[in-house]
């Protein structure tokens, strides 16, 4: 048979569709098949679309409107066909023909993968394959990360719920451990006989630490899997914190603290990673917002688990806890957490020697990839610009605490300053229970309005009118209610919980958008660290400058400022939900001719 592109030759109803490849295109995707044989039945009775590396149908194969019909037929050849295929190098050969994330229904429309698939007389539509939901094309050679609907069927419902149990547990421990100190920084100055901004500088060290270790967890767990890094950071997390509790000197207590703070980001980032790998994406909101609302709750409830054991035992004691806390999660990981990720990215090291393999690694792993990733697409940039924000807002609202309150109300213990942590923390957790709802709810209507086409933006819509109105109301409120002394305990106890409320229904959207927005170009892992990143730069910087700021320009003007700063990033982010589909096409064309331009240069000096 000639080979024609994706020509899809005459053929008798009921028999295999033969498709051709022309030979040319076979290197670019290594393993494949020169010629795959198949059919299509009542399993694939859809407008599905395909494509091999960009390749696209030619309307000269086709029928006038570009499509072919297709009447049931033999429902085994295409895993017998596939059988005869080498082993492929990767997923790609294999999974193909669901790898695409867009379907195409009767009526012209396209839907989710997951839609209720047409009758068996649809057609069939080749077109060229999509790095997102959004019909654009892929970059000239660069093969996405195939998604397979095998791939979140793997574990039962009870088994993802006992993994997302385990990931939200841990996933409270970096966090906690980021402020449970405190409503006891006097007390750590005190043994250490420094001041209170010296401590606080240290945990300003301990989150940008957190920021830097997001860089690295997720390009590393695509080489060695989830489950190894999740154990070894968990180990480790575990000792460092019994190393801080042991501390000599202020020198000591620096150094475990940045090395424990190395390890808690792993399983912020590699949580969501995980939600990824065994949830589909129109059901991730949810687990997804459990998994992370120990990121919001866990700087909320640190403080009042600390001014409680600072109370009644000294400092150190809380260390301890927090060390017993990490090791429980060690097991945990050991005993009952499976490996998740379907394929790892370790072949590129194989066969190659030990300097090479050192290039490859940090290739793999360098800041560089995720700084021209947040550069170079502003719907990245902006969202986690506000996630940023976001953080920001709460480190410089729960660190001041004791410093703000204890002196406008008289409380002199720190259980008593720990207690005012309640209000926020209650209104995460509250907040935890209906943001990732609303996020898929708001999903799934602006899918239905767009007859089922799913665009990963439409989480962003679900959170715009937060990070404008509600957030910077509470903020105001707060702050200038404490600073003109009016309206006693209860106003800013109530505006802070209805912070956490709102913060809550903010992330669940921007977290889910990171795992979706870049799924299938393979660089989830890196758009969920630049995330984070983000995320712990701003409250290291929160937590760094708040103490000063607030001696010099008061509460309610510092507070005004932040107000100030989420509106401003609630404007990118309500163009990112309108634009963000056109930047990312924009983009992606002018890497593809970029990539072109390079192929050709790479061809024209080998003639």
């Amino acid at each position: 048979m000639v080979h024609t592109p994706l020509a899809v030759q005459k053929f008798v109803p009921g028999a295999p569709v033969p498709i051709g490849f022309p030979p040319p295109r076979q290197a670019t995707v290594p393993g494949f098949c020169p010629k795959l044989t198949t059919s299509f039945s009542s399993v694939f009775g859809v407008k599905k679309t395909m494509s091999i590396n960009g390749l696209a149908a030619t309307k000269s194969h086709l029928s006038n409107n570009g499509s072919l019909v297709v009447v049931p037929g033999v429902t085994q050849s295409i895993k017998s066909d596939l059988e005869r295929c080498q082993q492929p190098s990767n997923m790609f050969d294999r999974k193909f023909l669901n790898s695409s994330s867009t379907l195409v229904v009767p009526n012209g429309r396209q839907s989710s993968r997951h839609e209720h698939r047409p009758p068996l007389n649809s057609t069939i539509t080749l077109i060229q394959a999509t790095t997102h939901d959004s019909d654009r094309t892929l970059p000239h050679g660069n093969i996405p990360e195939e998604v397979h609907e095998d791939q979140y069927n793997q574990f039962s419902p009870t088994r993802k719920i006992i993994v997302v149990i385990i990931l939200s547990y841990s996933a409270i421990l970096g966090p906690i451990s980021s402020t449970a100190i405190l409503a006891s920084v006097p007390e750590i100055a005190r043994t250490f006989k420094t001041d209170a901004d010296i401590i606080t500088a240290s945990n300003a060290l301990y989150l940008a630490s957190m920021g830097i270790a997001a860089l690295l967890w997720g390009p590393l767990s695509q080489i060695s899997g989830r489950r190894p890094i999740l154990i070894a950071s968990s180990i480790l997390f575990f000792l460092f914190t019994v190393a801080t509790a042991l501390a000599p000197n202020l020198e000591a207590y620096f150094i475990f603290r940045i090395c424990a703070a190395f390890q808690g980001t792993a399983f912020l980032v590699l949580g969501s990673a995980t939600v990824g790998d065994i949830y589909e994406p129109m059901s991730r909101a949810l687990p997804l917002g459990w998994v992370l609302s120990g990121s919001v709750t866990g700087p909320a409830l640190g403080p009042v688990l600390g001014g409680i054991m600072a109370t009644f035992r000294p400092w150190r004691y809380i260390f301890w806890l927090l060390a017993a806390l990490n090791g429980f999660a060690a097991v945990l990981f050991m005993i009952f957490f499976p490996e998740t990720i379907s394929h790892k990215s370790n072949t590129h090291f194989r066969g190659k020697s030990l300097p090479q393999q050192t290039k490859q690694l940090w290739n793999h792993i360098s800041p560089l990839r995720i700084a021209r990733l947040v550069f170079s697409y502003p719907n990245i940039f902006l969202t986690s610009l506000t996630a940023g924000a976001l953080v920001w807002n709460q480190y410089a609202l729960l660190t001041p605490i004791r410093y703000v309150l204890n002196p406008r109300f008289h409380l002199e213990s720190p259980i008593e300053a720990g207690l005012f942590y309640l209000g926020p923390g209650g209104g995460y957790i509250a907040g935890t229970f209906f943001g990732g709802r609303w996020a898929d709810l708001v999903a799934r209507k602006y899918t239905r309005i767009r007859n089922g086409r799913r665009i990963p933006e439409d989480r962003l819509r679900s959170c715009v009118s937060f990070i404008l109105i509600a957030i910077p109301a509470c903020i105001l409120v707060y702050g200038w209610t404490v600073d003109k002394e009016v309206g006693g305990i209860p106003v800013p106890v109530v505006a802070m919980f209805l912070q956490g409320v709102a913060t809550m229904f903010c992330f669940p959207s921007l977290n889910t958008y990171g795992l979706d927005v870049m799924q299938e170009s393979g660089r989830s892992e890196e758009v969920v660290a630049a995330n984070f990143v983000c995320r712990y730069m701003f409250a290291a910087l929160g937590t760094g400058v708040v103490l000063p700021a607030l001696k010099a320009m008061g509460v309610g003007w510092f507070s005004t400022i932040s107000a100030l700063f989420l509106i401003a990033v609630g404007g990118g982010l309500y163009l990112t939900a309108e634009y963000g589909p056109r930047w990312r096409e924009a983009v992606d064309a002018k890497l593809q001719a970029k990539g072109e331009e390079k192929g050709r240069e790479h061809a024209s000096e080998h003639v």
